[in-house]
């Protein structure tokens, strides 16, 4: 029952440590920046271009209108002592936001594409039910199975052509881990578009057909079953994913989660702030506060400004290591029979007959055979230690002759060269054109290489 406790204390929500006062003076100071560099890009574009020549933003909207600065998101971010998870999750969480940034009903209408397993005429059905909300089967105006994605989308061009159709795209969470190789990096590598996750099935039987509460299978129970998915159930997960904030996990110590956007006051940015921090402490960061080094808020251009800051560095002194940790020498592997043979030669084994019986262990013998001509061999004497004086003797005799024959040699060159010199002096004064000069000298080398 112990390792239950403990994981159930880890999920428990704690006391928050975040202080309200500053939490909204952080909140009011970003807000009140975001404005006035908006304020002051507009005067800038406005003295520097005339309206009528100003060229229009390729980012502009299908009306021509730009980009308003409402929409500027507010991120949370959030630094760990440790990684905040060991993996890289495809699927991210959910934190319900008091004051959504998002909503069905607000205007202009959101276009919502909804990616689920197959088959999807199911879950046709079930949008267009009478029982799903009117106001919400109007934003759903796609419903995409699993299969259908991988035939039609496989492009570049058809995947950025959907991703410009739709807002939001929410998919089944049983298929989407299979979205990133499907969809690739047009979706994923920006990250404001990702698919959210929704739980299309229904949901498990807790009570059996009389009332009564199902036991567990380990303890004697059935199987659980689930209901049937009704139409009221998918459009609750819809707007439960609509008015959340998406939490992409990585193995990082530090966390960004969009809280909010610039067109949101700032009580309502401070209480989706406390609410999502509460979420990540309580959920997944580990040791709880304790594992927490900071928290920020930030624009996308704009300084990060503090709200909460821990006043240690580690959370335990067991992490933190004086020394660097030695690595310990690899020992060499030995097998259970060769080790030891000197002292263990016989070992004893099971016969036929059930009776032990004593045998040599292997290689024994052989170890034992080379052991004693280890020892019988002397051992032999470094080169350098040996001395031979008669080889010295000898080397010292053939090293003095070779000196003395090249000398021989070269001296005997040198007196064949000066008489072939000697010899062709006449012959060289008596030539009287070039072309005789050339011939004595070529004769004259002739006979100095058979001379030499």
């Amino acid at each position: 029952m112990a390792p239950v406790e403990t994981a159930l204390a880890t999920r428990t929500p704690v006391q928050s440590k975040l202080d309200p006062a500053q939490t909204l003076r952080a909140t009011t100071a970003l807000l009140s920046k975001i404005q006035s560099d908006e304020v002051a890009r507009k005067t800038t574009a406005t003295n520097t271009t005339p309206a009528a020549t100003k060229p229009q933003s390729l980012l502009a909207d299908a009306d021509g209108e730009p980009d308003a600065e409402n929409d500027l998101p507010i991120w949370l971010v959030l630094t760990t002592k440790k990684h905040i998870v060991d993996a890289k999750r495809l699927k991210p969480g959910k934190i319900l936001l008091p004051h959504p940034y998002l909503s069905t009903t607000q205007e202009p209408a959101l276009r919502i594409c909804l990616i689920t397993a197959d088959p999807q005429r199911k879950y046709k059905d079930l949008v267009e039910d009478h029982a799903f909300p009117a106001e919400l089967k109007k934003r759903i105006t796609r419903v995409l199975g699993i299969e259908k994605v991988k035939a039609r989308y496989k492009s570049f061009e058809s995947r950025r052509q959907l991703l410009g159709e739709y807002d939001i795209f929410l998919a089944d969470d049983r298929v989407i881990t299979y979205l990133p190789h499907l969809l690739g990096k047009v979706f994923y590598k920006g990250g404001s578009k990702r698919p959210i996750p929704v739980d299309l099935q229904g949901k498990r039987q807790s009570v059996d057909e009389q009332g009564v509460k199902r036991q567990k299978l380990s303890e004697g129970g059935t199987k659980a079953v689930k209901w049937e998915v009704r139409p009221q159930d998918v459009a609750r997960e819809v707007e439960k994913a609509v008015q959340s904030a998406l939490v992409h996990l990585a193995p990082s110590s530090t966390t960004a989660v969009k809280v909010g956007t610039a067109g949101m006051e700032a009580g309502q940015l401070k209480e989706n702030v406390e609410v999502v921090v509460d979420g990540l402490v309580g959920k997944w960061v580990a040791g709880g506060w304790k594992g927490l080094r900071s928290v920020h808020v930030k624009g996308p251009n704009t300084a990060a400004l503090p709200i909460w800051m821990a006043g240690e560095l580690w959370g335990d002194e067991g992490d933190v290591l004086e020394e660097a940790p030695v690595k310990s020498e690899k020992k060499r592997k030995r097998s259970a029979l060769g080790e030891g043979a000197g002292e263990m030669a016989v070992i004893e084994v099971p016969g036929p007959d059930g009776k032990m019986r004593r045998l040599e262990a292997p290689g024994a013998k052989a170890n034992a055979i080379k052991g004693d001509e280890a020892m019988a061999k002397p051992a032999k004497k470094p080169k350098s230690d040996v001395v031979d004086d008669d080889g010295a003797a000898v080397k010292a005799v053939e090293k003095s002759e070779m000196k003395a024959r090249k000398e021989a040699l070269a001296q005997q060159k040198e007196e064949a060269k000066k008489a072939v010199a000697a010899v062709m002096e006449p012959e060289v004064a008596t030539s009287a054109n070039g072309d005789g000069k050339k011939a004595v000298a070529k004769k004259a080398r002739m006979k100095a290489a058979d001379v030499i």
